[in-house]
């Protein structure tokens, strides 16, 4: 499970992890009582649904089911490996890993990156030695020094350049496929995905090369191609030159977010080492992510041209969730049929930078672009305007950013504050309204499922034992040793898990299991809702399943029995063996 890592360095990390603190480093949290609740950062959350039990190690979301433990949140919300999760609590609890062997472990992928680093070396050489691609980055204004720290290449033309260097075996071509950088075609052949393109690798944040876009030297189309997504790139998570931004600045003030691989590179030979570009895809929520663990101040810099207008827009509406107190951002348009590559090549890195210092700030651009095209002075502008705004601001979290907005916004509609401040708060319940009736909805349908089924008590046993696994110490596992009954075997594991390791707890449990059959079975009965009043004795609970399991078992063995002594005869150990649970039942 755990590769070259040893396994009881893994219970003890998870044991000693505090979820709390790892989850409140990279999302807003607020105490509820003996937990904590925070908007999901797995899916749009407007209403706090993510639960966080600091004494379970777990987190789970009632809206879209998300669950885990500081492990699985740091792989999912970051994007890890499970390996460099564990790196990654390990180093910041300050503690060294045991390597087994002093080796590091076997990664996941390794295979592939190594590939992809072996291509872009390839890449790299073939520029070296193409004239037309070397003069076409000259005419950009692009300097071998800055090619070279961009590790820019090139694709020559020809169908099979990649196919006939590194595709060589059946393991070989896969690999290529996986990777998208060979399409198979009708006769089971293949042929190289980039040709006749300058080639920009595209780094993961560990620097890691992950995929590649590839920008056409003549007039054919499409002008820029990107690797597919594989299960190394993911273009809504990565942003080009955002690894190349952090060797270069040992503290980002802030970051520019820009269209293209070209202008990335343009402004960085220019000393504007801070831009980075979203890969031709609307900004998501893991970009901004990875944007606000930077710095707090981010400017988005596009063509100024109509398209560049519509991918402001579509940044701004994606930007609302992210805004906090302390937060700003900030949009640069600059003249059009100009682009960052363009402008600063008329112009200067000092201009550049006066630009986006006077940038419009989201709130400016927001109100512009509401009140575009309406009639502010009439009433039904007015109200146009207010309709329209209403679903924009509901989405933004609450605070005095909001405030300020709702203000500003109130001024170009002629209502008070706190008018417009109800009018978007109704809004909001109602979206709410609708949720929580699809939801309810749902749960009513899962309840007549449930009173239709027959409820299973090794469920119950499970949840009871992942919810306070101490009651496994005092379980008596001899009531169900030979039950085979579903569920019983991963119960028996359980109880034997945490009768060897007395102090495991409840995320420790999960990601002992991380990698069997059984692991999400066990994530999704963990988040299950117990009692939590004086009442309730897990303890006494636990020990009534067992007490009906070994039951049931007992009657499903007699009964097999008898049937059996109908047809055949009994061995002298089965017959002893009915007699013993027969009179079992009578004591």
């Amino acid at each position: 499970m755990s590769g070259l890592i040893p396994q009881h360095f893994i219970d003890d990390l998870i044991a000693r992890v505090d979820i709390v603190e790892v989850m409140g480093n990279r999302i807003q949290l607020k105490k509820a009582g003996k937990e904590f609740k925070s908007v999901c950062p797995f899916h749009d959350d407007s209403n706090p649904s993510l639960t966080i039990s600091p004494v379970k190690g777990f987190y789970h979301c009632f809206s879209c089911g998300a669950h885990g433990t500081a492990v699985g949140f740091l792989m999912n919300y970051e994007h890890l490996s499970f390996v460099e999760a564990i790196e990654s609590l390990a180093s910041n609890l300050g503690i060294e890993i045991p390597y087994e062997k002093n080796q590091q472990p076997i990664k996941k992928n390794n295979n592939l990156f190594d590939l992809l680093e072996r291509i872009q070396a390839h890449y790299q050489l073939e520029l070296k030695n193409d004239e037309p691609a070397i003069e076409y980055l000259k005419n950009r204004g692009i300097t071998g020094k800055i090619a070279k720290r961009f590790n820019v290449g090139y694709a020559p033309s020809g169908w099979r350049n990649i196919m006939d260097s590194f595709g060589k075996s059946s393991t070989e071509i896969e690999k290529l496929t996986t990777l998208g950088l060979v399409i198979p075609k009708d006769n089971n052949n293949h042929y190289d995905r980039f040709r006749e393109r300058i080639m920009f690798p595209i780094r993961d944040n560990r620097g890691r090369f992950i995929g590649f876009g590839g920008r056409i030297l003549n007039q054919d189309q499409p002008k820029y191609l990107n690797s597919p997504e594989t299960p190394l790139f993911h273009k809504g998570r990565e942003l080009y030159g955002l690894y190349e931004c952090q060797q270069a600045l040992r503290k980002i003030e802030r970051l520019v977010v820009v269209e293209g691989y070209m202008d990335v590179i343009s402004l960085a030979q220019h000393g504007i080492d801070y831009a980075v570009a979203s890969m031709g895809t609307a900004t998501t929520d893991d970009h901004f992510n990875r944007l606000f663990r930077l710095t707090d101040y981010i400017y988005f810099c596009f063509d100024g041209d109509q398209a560049g207008l519509d991918a402001a827009w579509r940044a701004l509406n994606n930007a609302l969730k992210h805004i906090r107190e302390g937060r700003q951002i900030k949009f640069v348009f600059l003249p059009e049929n100009d682009d960052p590559d363009t402008f600063i090549k008329k112009n200067s890195a000092a201009i550049f930078e006066k630009e986006l210092d006077n940038g419009k700030d989201l709130s400016d651009f927001l109100i512009d672009k509401l009140t575009k095209d309406i009639d502010i002075k009439s009433i039904d502008g007015r109200a146009r305007l207010a309709e329209q705004a209403k679903p924009l601001i509901s989405v933004i979290p609450e605070g005095i950013f909001k405030e300020l907005i709702i203000d500003k916004l109130s001024q170009s509609v002629g209502l008070s504050s706190k008018k417009l401040t109800s009018l978007i708060t109704e809004h909001k319940n109602k979206s709410l309204k609708i949720a929580a009736e699809q939801k309810q909805r749902i749960f009513n349908q899962k309840i007549i499922k449930n009173k239709k089924e027959k409820t299973s008590i090794t469920k119950k046993a499970i949840t009871l034992i992942l919810n306070y696994p101490s009651i496994g110490r005092e379980a008596k596992l001899n009531l169900i040793e030979k039950n085979n009954e579903p569920g019983t075997e991963i119960l028996r594991k359980l109880i034997q898990t945490i009768q060897k390791k007395p102090d495991i707890n409840t995320a420790g449990l999960i990601e002992f299991w991380r990698n069997d059959s059984e692991g999400k079975f066990l994530g999704q009965l963990a988040s299950k809702e117990l009692p939590k009043n004086d009442e309730f004795n897990a303890q006494a609970e636990m020990n009534d399943c067992l007490i009906q399991l070994n039951k049931s078992y007992i009657k499903t063995r007699i009964t097999s029995l008898i049937d059996k002594q109908r047809n055949e005869d009994l061995s002298s150990d089965e017959r002893k063996e009915l007699n013993e649970l027969i009179n079992s039942r009578k004591s």
